[in-house]
Order: C-alpha cells, then structure tokens, then sequence
C-alpha cells in the first residue's frame, strides 16, 4: 500500500510554504530598502505592496523548497501569471535580503551535484548556463574542482562499471566492455582521450583480477 502523504492535495512540492525565518529576513531587507518622506518616515506605496503580496509567497514558497537562480524563479514566476513589474519588484526585495543570489547558487549547486552525482564541469558549466548564470560566475563557481577532482571521479566510476565485468575471454569481448566503461564516462562528460585512458586501467585491473590475459 502506498504510504499516505502528509502534504495537502492541492499543494504542490514546489510551493511550500515559506519558512518564518525566510519571512522575517525579507521584511527587514525591505524595511531598510523603503523610501523615506522628508521626516524621515517611511513612505509604502500601499497599492504595490499589496500587488506584492501573493508574488512574494509564491516566491519565498519556491525558494522554501530548494534555492533557486534569479532566472529560474522569474520563469516561475511569470508561469504563475504575475505581472513582470511586479515580479521585478520582489525578485529586488529577494536580492537585497540575500535570499536570492546567484553567486551562492552556482557556487551550492557545482557543490553538491559534484560530491553528490558525481557530475563534471563540462556537464555543471551548462546546467548553470541553462539556469541563466553569467560566465563569470559560472567560471568562478567551477573552480572549486580541479583536474585532479576530475580524474579521481573518472577513476572512480570506471572502477565501479569494470567491476561489473563477468568475464573477458578475447579481444572481442574486451573491447565490448571497453566501450561500456568509455559511455559511462562520456556521458558524465569527460572527455573522450582521458576516458579511454582511464576505462583501459579499470578494465585492465578487472582483467588482471578474473585472471585473463588479452593480447
């Protein structure tokens, strides 16, 4: 039986609800970017602000669920139907309390899609390009993995494929599994000459380990 979800029915995951701490660090980066009267009171266009209201739950619900790139969640956004103006209005607000930045973004997201899925900067260089961050923030946010990071996972998913090598009785089946452990690495984006390299040593070693020798 499939376990019964706690999240309302007409509530989707990427709308929940924003949290009381993302709330109140948006009312202060507002309140210390309001216009002020001449006595030093300030002044709140009462209209925008409550044309605001249901752009910045939608908002601050989406960010809730997972961080964002200020593209993204304009894209969102303008899906839900907002009016452009205004979503510019509170994607501003978003910036200035710092809920919305794009350096952070690009710099969590090569993070954790690198350690976690094990993912290349040739690969992460074009999710942040689809997600609408600079160049220059992008190349920043890559520096966090060298060429070294880079061989140590190719390794590492060879390793892991050629393991699952059965048997390699002639050239024929070695090549075969050679190519398998060279899509493997193609398609996390290493590129061909260092995946080749790197699939003969695992397929070697798995060889050497199953007692086979291919000439």
């Amino acid at each position: 039986m499939t376990p019964k979800s706690n999240q309302p029915a007409n509530q989707s995951r990427g709308d929940s609800q924003p949290s009381a701490r993302k709330i109140t660090q948006l009312r202060d980066a507002i309140a210390a970017h309001t216009a002020k009267n001449s006595d030093g009171s300030a002044f709140i266009d009462r209209e925008l602000e409550e044309a605001k209201t249901p752009v910045r739950k939608k908002a601050l619900g989406l960010l809730n669920y997972r961080a964002r790139s200020t593209q993204e969640l304009r894209g969102k956004l303008l899906d839900a139907e907002f009016e452009a103006e205004v979503i510019d209005e509170v994607i501003a607000d978003l910036e200035h309390s710092e809920l919305l930045n794009d350096e952070k973004f690009a710099h969590e997201w090569v993070h954790q899609r690198h350690q976690r899925r094990g993912k290349t900067r040739l690969v992460l260089d074009h999710e942040l390009a689809d997600k609408g961050i600079a160049p220059g923030i992008r190349a920043q946010a890559l520096e966090q993995i060298d060429d070294d990071d880079e061989a140590a996972l190719a390794e590492t998913l060879a390793r892991k494929k050629a393991k699952k090598v059965k048997r390699v009785e002639d050239r024929a089946d070695y090549d075969k599994e050679l190519r398998k452990i060279v899509g493997v690495l193609a398609r996390r984006g290493f590129g061909q000459g260092m995946a080749l390299g790197i699939a003969r040593q695992a397929l070697d070693k798995r060889c050497d380990e199953l007692g086979t020798e291919v000439r």
